[in-house]
């Protein structure tokens, strides 16, 4: 068994929601992990935490504006942009007292934001993981597109009359984007409840992942 901990860094006029499992003067280097997106929580990469059965502590957190952080649907596209991120993740990194030891576990979009914090050298990040991350956005837009291709011709039209619409929220939309989402995001059939959580907060509140992604994974405009 492990200890668990959460707490909120203060964050510019926000809160950054974290939760520490393990003891994180341990002596092992901690792990923090940071979730895709951009726009989902960390729920759904929430099993990384029985690696604090090892001794070696394990941090998520919540993203600025999803999850358990400070909201803030109010706030214009242009707000969300990548140094938002980097900058929070430094915050936390220094309200933890880790900055100067630490791992860092990157999925998807959090491999990227991974990334881009290491160009930076901080002189604490031991170890970069950078886990189902695109190497380019333009690439990911090239292999959605060819696995949307192999939909079936009818969930294929439509999608594409429902973008031509504009009627993204409609019953019908969701109902064939769901079928890109059981064949390439997550094949088990029921999904596992921390995946839904993810799912379920992301629509409850869609503004991040609206503003830098788009409506799904396979139409991305933002």
């Amino acid at each position: 068994m492990y200890t668990i901990r959460e707490g909120y860094a203060p964050f510019r006029h926000y809160q950054t929601w974290f939760r520490v499992c393990g003891d994180i003067d341990s002596g092992l280097t901690p792990l923090v992990v940071a979730h895709g997106g951009p726009g989902c929580t960390h729920d759904y990469v929430d099993a990384f935490r029985d690696i604090a059965l090892s001794g070696r502590a394990v941090i998520h957190y919540d993203q600025l504006g999803n999850g358990r952080s400070t909201h803030l649907p109010q706030q214009p596209a242009d707000f969300w942009q990548p140094a938002l991120f980097l900058d929070e993740l430094a915050n936390l990194l220094l309200h933890l007292n880790i900055a100067d030891n630490y791992a860092l576990l990157g999925q998807s979009w959090g491999g990227m934001l991974g990334a881009e914090h290491a160009v930076t050298q901080p002189k604490g990040l031991k170890a970069l993981i950078i886990a189902n991350s695109p190497a380019s956005m333009a690439l990911w837009l090239q292999g959605a597109a060819k696995l949307r291709a192999q939909l079936p011709a009818d969930v294929q039209q439509t999608l594409l009359a429902h973008e031509a619409a504009g009627t993204l929220d409609s019953a019908e939309y969701k109902a064939a984007s769901a079928v890109f989402y059981q064949r390439h995001v997550c094949r088990l059939d029921p999904w596992p409840a921390e995946v839904r959580r993810t799912f379920d907060a992301m629509d409850a509140d869609p503004t991040v992942y609206h503003a830098m992604n788009g409506p799904t994974e396979f139409h991305v405009i933002g």
